[in-house]
């Protein structure tokens, strides 16, 4: 069973940055995609992005495709979100999860394991 726990949340300015961090329990490298899913006041938990197991592919929901950034250091066993431009609809519980299905997914179904979530507050 792989643990997954988010960090790096925290209340900041409108267009101001902040990275969250994902740390595994384990090696997940060449076996898991990871991805980052959120979910704002009174919203349904949505797809951030992901990364494939290998860091070669990354995919992001429009809303922040050139504001934020995927990465992860499987050294580390840890993935990150790096956010920049912050606005107040970034506003949410950010959730990292992870993945053995062939392919990285959009799709919450898709992910086995998941973190509690990290809050991230944005105010204008």
């Amino acid at each position: 069973q792989v643990q997954l726990v988010e960090s790096g949340g925290r209340s900041v300015q409108a267009g101001g940055s902040l990275k969250l961090a994902c740390a595994t329990s384990e090696d997940t490298s060449n076996r898991l995609h990871m991805g980052w899913f959120r979910q704002g006041p009174g919203k349904e938990r949505e797809f951030v992005g992901a990364i494939s197991r290998n860091a070669v592919s990354t995919e992001y929901v429009d809303s922040v495709k050139g504001r934020f950034t995927i990465s992860r250091d499987n050294a580390k066993n840890t993935m990150y979100l790096q956010m920049n431009s912050l606005k107040p609809e970034d506003t949410a519980v950010y959730y990292c999860a992870a993945s053995s299905w062939a392919q990285i997914s959009r799709f919450s179904s898709a992910y086995e394991y998941w973190g509690r979530g990290t809050e991230v507050t944005v105010s204008s």
